[in-house]
């Protein structure tokens, strides 16, 4: 039976302007999260602001909205889509006339927003659990073909220093610095994966909600793998050990449901005629190797280009991986 994931909030940005895929990933996100049969959040409670809406002033204000409502047990996403900047300080670029006409020979950045301000405004809210997802390099290039003296980045550096305030903190950015963040069909190789996370697809325990290192390991795992390793989201968390749930993935049943898009994966599912002990053995494993991923992937963080990470460590990564992979696949036959 259906019912309401009633203490989840969401701020749902998409930058539009140069960059018209940000709305479709920001829609699809909230959408899904608004869905009575997916995430349910209940309506009123996930805001979207996307395109011209999606200005500095608007966000700004719907950040402190969620600072004055969502506090106590309450469970906050925060989700931007759109240019990240260095200039060398951090910089989100909202929606502004200049990027939507392709005019802007340097980057807006009287209608930005500092690294700094959005991590005091995510600073304020309260909430015991806090989940921001930044997809911020669809671009690539747009910086260098613009003429702008200023470089990709998908992360704030201050935002790092929030994880210090405790547990019930973290964040996914699509990409590293150095990298592109490709788009797809119909909606970025990253928001793609979020979406399948959200629904129930990298769940560990099928018990009706989608948590949030569940969804970390999974978009860590198949977005390298869809773009050719090409491609690797960064993951910071405050803990390990509090994989806290961020929304139901199939309106408080059980059952992952396959989301309806061309080149969708299957979500992963369990037999009840399965061999206990053997399942409890393979998920064992499969928790212990998740957790050394998750641990590679945040020493591979602390480098700045990909290309400087020691060739041991991508090595022990893949491997990791593979493991995963090869668990994961012997769950998969069973229904």
């Amino acid at each position: 039976m259906e019912s309401q994931f009633t203490q989840g909030y969401a701020l749902v940005i998409g930058a539009g302007a140069d960059l018209p895929v940000t709305i479709n990933d920001a829609t699809a996100v909230a959408g899904l999260l608004r869905d009575p049969q997916r995430c349910a959040y209940p309506p009123d409670q996930v805001w979207l602001l996307v395109g011209e809406e999606a200005h500095r002033q608007a966000i700004l204000s719907a950040l402190d909205r969620l600072a004055a409502v969502a506090s106590g047990e309450a469970t906050v996403i925060v989700y931007f889509s759109g240019h990240g900047l260095e200039t060398p300080e951090y910089y989100l670029l909202p929606y502004s006339r200049e990027l939507e006409q392709g005019s802007a020979l340097t980057p807006p950045l009287h209608t930005a927003i500092s690294g700094q301000l959005f991590t005091d405004k995510l600073r304020a809210i309260r909430a015991k659990r806090l989940l921001v997802l930044l997809d911020c390099c669809h671009a690539g290039g747009q910086a260098e073909a613009k003429g702008w003296s200023a470089i990709k980045s998908p992360l704030p550096p201050s935002i790092t220093s929030e994880l210090g305030r405790g547990s019930g903190r973290v964040v996914i950015a699509s990409s590293r610095k150095d990298e592109l963040s490709w788009v797809g069909t119909p909606y970025s190789v990253f928001t793609g994966a979020l979406l399948e996370g959200l629904a129930g697809y990298g769940a560990f325990e099928y018990d009706g909600y989608a948590r949030v290192l569940d969804l970390a390991m999974y978009v860590g795992r198949v977005v390298p793998d869809r773009t050719r390793d090409r491609q690797h989201p960064i993951i910071k968390v405050a803990s390990l050990e509090d994989n806290f749930a961020v929304a139901y993935y199939a309106g408080g049943g059980k059952e992952p449901q396959r989301l309806g898009w061309p080149g969708s994966s299957l979500p992963l599912l369990l037999s009840e005629r399965v061999d206990a002990e053997q399942v409890a053995s393979w998920r064992r494993m499969l928790a212990n190797r998740r957790r050394a991923l998750m641990l590679i992937e945040e020493r591979m963080s602390e480098y700045v280009e990909y290309q400087e990470i020691p060739l041991q460590l991508i090595d022990n990564w893949r491997r990791t991986q593979e493991q995963i992979a090869e668990l994961e696949q012997k769950l998969r036959q069973f229904r």
